[in-house]
């Protein structure tokens, strides 16, 4: 039983059926498509470049695709899930608009029960979630809302038909990696856009363009190379970081290096080696980021409020289609609400600040998720002793896990991408490749050695969350609050639940567990428990 029929989940169920087991995907879309299914609003695109954006397990199935542009537009990532789904006849297997509501372990027989929004109970040895750490949708809770005659949308569940901007007056509240790529689109027809910024973001020129056939069919002639070579790299990509500090450069060399990657579209972080972990370096690159945007915004005021301060690349990386010139237009103004007017309500006809109110025809929320940990806390998944994930974790305040796959007292439960695994600072697919094989290698394990149950002992599971958290204090991460340690939802505790010792090496304490007979875990058979 595996929830989500995402990246995720598509890849589990082709893992298992190739291991000759039955298994089914619950989704709660019409379609796969995972998170791409429902960011539809305009401007959507993957950060991470396309050719590496995708399955690498099968030379068929990479050679059998080909992508557009150097960075793929949200359309064309959903039209390859649909390919990944009827290339591997994944959909007999996939019962869509169908959530779960409650999952619970048997411990008597071993199994998950679990009852869907259909009314049915399905039993399963194995239970597998899938929904990944961005698919539980924010809007925060602005007085008044519900007052609004407007229209009003959340990026995170666009809808399918389109949304028309032309002669409207729009505001967008938030500025992250979706309000990003959805400003400059809005800012296009509108009337007039009005964005209500909270925290200004770092980000740098994508430099998207059209892919080259050379440069594909070089790739698909190599592709087991290019899976070797993104399983063996920190961020899951095929990128080497150069083996210097930022402050082994001379300024010129620096700005020299800076400026061709903003020319080119290339990303920052390959050019040294410190810039998450010194506050030096770290500052230098990002005051060039603060020069750029003084250079390209017209108005220095607008300009000022544009500029972060805080660590560069703390909170997520953005890659951007003229984000800072869209605030040189005549019909586009920012709004600063964490300093100088903080939003109060929403009225009928639009936003009200602390200095005034904002009329409005359209309201878009682009504040992000309950990232992390959201989508497997909003329903009920019951372990042993009655104990659900959410009491566990106490409502996120002390979230453990082990290796970010697995969670004592939950035997049988896995977690693809879970918190406290790479995730969301890593090329995600690569991530899910990684994750879904293990998983798969483990079932196997089991399924060869008669094995009822397997669960992750407390200990090992401490041992863990303690080694992630030594490993976030030694970067720069943990001194920005982002979505990445739950700031963006009010009241939640902040906590950093990513790995960050890299994909290659998370891939190496993986291999070890599985290869010391899953040192860590509790082994059940229907005679003996095994520790």
């Amino acid at each position: 039983m595996i929830i989500g029929a995402g990246f995720a989940g598509l890849y589990m169920l082709h893992s298992l059926r190739e291991q000759g087991l039955t298994a089914r995907v619950y989704d709660t879309a019409d379609n796969v498509g995972g998170v791409w299914y429902w960011n539809r609003y305009p401007g959507a695109h993957c950060d991470s470049e396309a050719v590496y954006y995708g399955f690498t397990f099968s030379e068929e199935l990479y050679k059998g695709w080909t992508w557009s542009k150097r960075y793929a537009p949200q359309p064309e990532i959903l039209d390859y899930l649909n390919y990944v789904a009827d290339t591997l006849d994944l959909r007999k297997d996939i019962k869509f608009n169908t959530r779960v509501n409650t999952a619970e372990f048997d411990e008597e027989k071993n199994i998950w029960r679990i009852e869907t929004s259909n009314g049915s109970v399905v039993t399963a040895k194995y239970f597998i979630s899938g929904v990944g750490c961005l698919s539980s949708s924010n809007v925060p809770n602005i007085k008044g809302l519900n007052d609004f005659k407007g229209e009003w949308y959340h990026t995170g569940r666009w809808p399918h038909t389109k949304v028309d901007f032309t002669g409207k007056r729009v505001g967008v509240i938030g500025t992250g990696s979706s309000g990003m790529q959805l400003i400059p689109e809005v800012a296009k027809t509108a009337d007039h856009l009005t964005v209500f910024q909270r925290t200004p973001q770092y980000t740098t020129p994508a430099g998207n363009r059209p892919l080259d056939k050379e440069y594909i069919d070089e790739l698909k002639a190599n592709v087991q190379q290019l899976r070797k070579d993104m399983l063996s790299s920190p961020t899951g990509q095929p990128f080497k970081r150069a083996p210097l500090s930022v402050l082994d450069d001379t300024p010129e060399a620096q700005d020299k290096k800076f400026e061709e990657a903003w020319e080119k579209g290339l990303p920052f972080f390959p050019l040294y080696n410190d810039i998450l972990t010194n506050e030096k370096s770290n500052e230098i690159v990002a005051e060039f980021v603060r020069k750029k945007i003084g250079e390209v915004v017209k108005d220095q005021e607008t300009a000022r409020k544009l500029m972060p301060n805080y660590y560069f690349g703390t909170k997520r990386p953005v890659r951007d289609s003229y984000y800072y010139e869209t605030f040189n237009r005549e019909n586009v103004s920012l709004v600063d609400v964490k300093y100088e007017e903080p939003i109060q309500e929403i009225t009928e006809n639009g936003v009200r600040t602390k200095k005034g109110e904002y009329e409005l025809d359209m309201i878009i929320f682009a504040t992000g998720y309950d990232a992390m940990t959201g989508s497997l806390i909003k329903f009920d998944l019951i372990g042993k002793d009655g104990i659900t994930l959410k009491e566990k974790w106490e409502n996120g305040a002390s979230v453990s896990t082990y290796l970010g796959i697995a969670h004592a007292g939950f035997p049988n439960f896995f977690t693809i991408t879970g918190p406290e695994s790479p995730s969301v600072i890593t090329n995600v697919p690569t991530a899910i490749e990684q994750h879904v094989e293990w998983i798969s290698n483990c079932i196997q394990y089991m399924e060869d050695n008669e094995i009822d149950a397997i669960e992750a002992d407390s200990e090992a599971e401490k041992g863990w969350s303690a080694h992630c958290r030594e490993m976030a204090e030694s970067t720069l991460y943990v001194k920005t609050e982002s979505w990445y340690t739950g700031a963006n939802i009010e009241g939640k505790p902040r906590g950093f639940l990513i790995y960050v010792g890299g994909l290659n090496n998370y891939k190496k304490i993986c291999d070890e567990v599985a290869e010391n007979s899953y040192k860590g875990f509790s082994i059940k058979t229907s005679t003996k428990t095994i520790v």
